[in-house]
């Protein structure tokens, strides 16, 4: 009988999880985080906003994961790779050296993006208090700047007015419009619900982003403009400037490209390294990134499953434009936005009774198992 082949993925968030649950039936995988849980970056609005309801569906321990049963999850900071010797190495939070041989290796350790998306090790207490601190900011300010104009920037402004009608909230952003990736007619129906809810629209203003702010932390310091209007202030500001940096500094310099991104060829594979792939918002595979949204887990489990047993690879093609869910879930259902610039609405009880339970968490991760009943993120149990 064959030996089966290891597989290590490196980085366990939305992208590198669903991969390490497709390889866990055809190979001994390995997987290495950070986090001691799915510590999503998706829905920063509903995060801020609403931290119970973001929790349940985005901060998940993995011994929940029953797509996760065959798969040993190691907790630590990667350090290092030696790719000659096929072994990867980090340290765990006791200081603890850890070395992981492969047979294959998926890069999927994502981008530092402000204090809601970082590398470092944390505990699920320390995952706790990072949340209600958060929330606590925002919710005891009379007024909020967001600064930026993506997909976080709009929908912390639009969760937050939904969640709370009577603060005053601005959104500054540099173009004419917000949301220059997506299908204009996309921006333009989020902009109407903006001004429904009251929030301040200010295109055409570059923020100054000085040390210290963009997005490492919410902050109160007024807001300097490089498009000469004058200083702006309020009782909290979010930075939601999509300034991405990735977590790559423990890869040597050959795997990178100018910007830090792992290079990739269309069939995720990096360069002149057999059986190494990446995937995600590290992978540098279009403007966009898109690998991170687009099934590109799906497209690299194959790809290994495929080398592993000599078969021709798939190639990854990227979308002309983003698309999806931008706001989240919401009282009155999912709105799911196309590339074409259409968007459809999935009712509260479909999303409720079918689209999380069966597609996302038996469909998707291949069965959650219950949990505790829900606790507030105020207090520092940790999961969902």
């Amino acid at each position: 009988m064959p030996t089966r082949k290891r597989v290590v993925v490196a980085g366990l968030g939305d992208v590198g999880l669903l991969a390490a649950i497709r390889l866990a039936r055809h190979a001994d995988v390995v997987g290495i985080s950070a986090k001691p849980a799915l510590l999503s970056g998706q829905e920063l609005g509903v995060r801020l906003s609403r931290p119970d309801d973001w929790a349940r569906d985005y901060w998940i321990p993995f011994d929940r994961f029953r797509g996760l049963d065959r798969v040993r999850t190691v907790q630590a900071a990667l350090t290092g790779v030696d790719l000659a010797a096929r072994t990867v190495f980090g340290q765990a939070s006791d200081g603890t050296a850890i070395a992981e041989q492969f047979d294959a290796l998926v890069i999927s350790t994502g981008v530092t993006n402000g204090f809601w998306r970082r590398p470092t090790l944390e505990s699920a207490t320390e995952i706790g208090s990072g949340l209600r601190a958060a929330h606590g900011r925002l919710s005891g300010a009379d007024s909020v700047i967001v600064v930026g104009g993506g997909a976080a920037a709009v929908s912390s402004a639009v969760n937050m007015a939904t969640t709370w009608p009577d603060k005053r909230i601005d959104l500054y952003f540099p173009a004419e419009d917000a949301l220059l990736s997506y299908h204009p007619r996309i921006w333009k129906r989020i902009r109407g619900r903006l001004t429904e809810l009251g929030v301040g629209l200010h295109p055409g203003h570059r923020a100054v982003v000085s040390t210290g702010a963009g997005g490492d932390e919410i902050s109160n310091e007024p807001v300097q403009w490089s498009t000469g209007q004058p200083p702006a202030a309020a009782d909290a500001v979010l930075w939601a400037i999509g300034r991405a940096a990735p977590n790559t500094n423990w890869l040597p310099a050959e795997l990178l490209d100018d910007d830090g991104f792992v290079r990739v060829t269309p069939e995720l594979r990096v360069p002149g390294h057999e059986g190494v792939f990446a995937v995600g918002d590290v992978a540098s595979t279009d403007p966009l990134r898109s690998s991170a949204r687009n099934r590109g887990d799906a497209l690299v489990a194959h790809n290994i499953r495929a080398q592993f047993a000599g078969r021709q690879l798939r190639t990854f093609r990227a979308p002309g434009r983003r698309w999806g869910s931008l706001v989240g879930i919401q009282a009155d259902g999912l709105e799911v936005f196309l590339p074409t610039g259409q968007a459809f609405r999935l009712p509260s009880w479909s999303v409720q009774r079918l689209v999380m339970p069966l597609v996302v968490r038996l469909g998707m991760y291949r069965g959650v198992r219950e949990n505790r009943p829900l606790r507030s993120v105020d207090s520092t149990s940790g999961a969902s």
